[in-house]
């Protein structure tokens, strides 16, 4: 005689507010708090978009500024273009790579950079990493976004 195992619930997090996704973000209770970030996305179905590194060039290929913040700023933007090409939205994003020269200017300017990436994004975190690199391909680039999204299936109405 075999008995069922018992069904194993994982305790999550509460996001708050809501994440503006149609993916499952899952925050699980045992691990630290998950602020600026989701420690696992479950993505919907739908078409997977790699979008290439995104830096704070305007389109006429010209640095917004010297700045990190100015060029994280850009760099958003960048990315909700290309990701609008693909025909998703920022709420369709499921990874998030943030490269920078200096993770210290980053940390140091959290307050700003989390205004302007919640002025592109929303509330939505997918997975997110920070890492610091010795340089990117532009010499004057601070920062540099690799992301990926799974942009579901839409009706004409959404």
């Amino acid at each position: 005689m075999s008995e069922e195992p018992a069904e194993v619930t994982q305790p999550t997090q509460p996001s708050q507010p809501p994440p503006s996704t149609p993916h499952l973000i899952l925050n699980p209770a045992w691990l630290p708090p998950a602020i600026g970030f989701a420690h696992a996305v479950i993505p919907t179905p739908g078409l997977m978009v790699f979008l290439g590194g995104q830096a704070g060039h305007r389109p006429d290929g010209t640095l917004s500024g010297e700045g990190l913040v100015e060029q994280f700023d850009q760099a958003c933007a960048n990315v909700v273009e290309a990701l609008a090409a693909a025909g998703g939205q920022p709420g369709d994003l499921v990874s998030m790579q943030v490269f920078v020269t200096d993770a210290e200017e980053y940390r140091s300017n959290l307050g700003d950079i989390g205004e302007i990436y919640r002025r592109y994004f929303g509330p939505h975190y997918p997975a997110m990493a920070l890492l610091q690199v010795g340089g990117l391909f532009d010499p004057g680039a601070k920062v540099e976004l690799m992301c990926v999204a799974v942009v579901p299936a839409r009706t004409p109405e959404g």
